[in-house]
C-alpha cells in the first residue's frame, strides 16, 4: 500500500493490464489501494468503444485512450484531472495502424505511454518491425528529452536491458527481448540522457516487473524487468522513489505484469498554483501542439 509522505508528490505508474475487460476488477482494486495520480496502461485488447470509461470515471480517474480489436491498445489515466491528448501515434510511419503509442499533457507533465513491439519470433518480420519502431521512438524521444517540458517515457518496452534484469538468461537467449539489437536500441535511448528510474533507485536489487504464466515463474520469482519509466532532465531531479506493486501479480486472474511506479516531487510554484479544473468525464478530444 502507498506509504504516507510529508511533501506533495505525484505518483506516476505503468501497468500492462493484458486485457482491460477481463482484468478490470484487478485494475480497480489496484487503483483503490495504491491511488496513483497518473497511470499508463498497455495491452488494452479492446476497441475504443469497449474501453470501460464509466467504471474508471467512477473510480475517480479521467482517461484518454486508443484501442484496437483483440491486440495492443494504450491509455493514460489521471486522478480527477482530464489529460489533454497530444498525439496518438508515434511519428515516422503514418500507415502504422497498431495502437502502441499515446502522448498527453497531464498534471504538469508530458507523458508518453508506449507498448513497444515484442518482436518474436526472431529473426523475421516481427523483429524487423520491433527495431524499426524502436528507431522511430529514439528519434521522437530526442525532441521530448530536450523540449524543456517535464517529460516521461512510460510503458512496456519489451526489452530486458541486461542479464541482471532477468532471473536466468540461458533459456531466453533467442527471445527478442534479449537480443543484442534490442538492448542496443534501449542503450541508445538512455544515452540521450533519460534516467531509468527503477534501476536508478535500486541499483543492486533483482527487481522484476513481468512473470509469465508458465513453469511456476511467479511462484519461483523467475521474472524479467521489461516495464520502465524513463525521465528527462526536468523530472530526474524530482525523482524521490520508485518501486513495483508486486502484490498485484499474485491476485486471482492477474496480468503477467505488475505495476511499476515512481514518486516525483512537485515544485513549490506548482503546489501554490490555483487548483486545476477537475473532471472525470469521457476522454477529451482537445489537442495541444507537440512540445518536441
Amino acid at each position: 500500500m502507498r506509504p504516507a509522505t510529508s511533501a506533495k508528490t505525484v505518483r506516476l505508474a505503468t501497468f500492462n493490464i493484458n486485457g482491460i475487460r477481463a482484468r478490470l476488477p484487478n485494475l480497480l482494486a489496484w487503483l483503490q489501494r495504491e491511488s496513483p495520480d497518473i497511470v499508463c496502461l498497455q495491452e488494452l485488447k479492446a476497441t475504443d468503444a469497449a474501453f470501460p470509461r464509466q467504471a474508471i470515471a467512477e473510480a475517480g480517474y479521467a482517461a484518454v485512450w486508443v484501442g484496437q480489436v483483440s491486440w495492443n491498445g494504450v491509455a493514460i489515466l489521471s486522478k480527477g484531472i482530464e489529460p489533454v491528448e497530444i498525439r496518438r501515434q508515434l511519428p515516422g510511419a503514418p500507415d502504422d495502424a497498431q495502437a502502441r503509442y499515446l502522448e498527453a499533457a497531464v498534471q504538469g507533465l508530458i507523458v508518453a505511454c508506449l507498448y513497444l513491439p515484442n518482436g518474436n519470433p526472431q529473426p523475421g518480420p516481427k523483429f524487423d518491425y520491433k527495431l524499426a519502431w524502436f528507431e522511430r521512438l529514439i528519434r521522437h524521444a530526442k525532441g521530448l528529452y530536450s523540449s524543456g517540458h517535464p517529460a516521461a517515457l512510460v510503458g512496456d518496452f519489451n526489452v530486458v536491458p541486461t542479464d541482471f534484469d532477468i532471473y536466468d538468461p540461458k533459456s531466453w537467449r533467442r527471445d527478442a527481448l534479449l537480443q543484442p539489437q534490442s538492448r542496443a536500441c534501449y542503450e541508445r535511448l538512455l544515452s540521450q540522457g533519460w534516467r531509468d528510474s527503477l534501476r536508478h533507485c535500486h541499483p543492486d536489487a533483482r527487481v522484476y516487473t513481468f512473470w509469465d504464466y508458465f513453469r511456476q515463474h511467479w511462484q519461483r520469482n523467475a521474472g524479467l524487468r521489461i516495464d520502465h519509466v524513463l525521465l528527462n532532465p526536468s523530472l530526474k531531479r524530482r525523482l524521490k522513489r520508485a518501486g513495483v506493486d508486486t502484490w498485484v501479480r499474485g491476485e486471482p486472474g492477474a496480468s503477467d505484469h505488475a505495476p511499476v511506479w515512481v514518486e516525483l516531487s512537485v515544485p513549490a510554484r506548482a503546489r501554490n498554483a490555483p487548483a486545476a479544473k477537475k473532471t472525470a468525464s469521457s476522454r477529451s478530444r482537445k489537442r495541444v501542439t507537440n512540445p518536441s
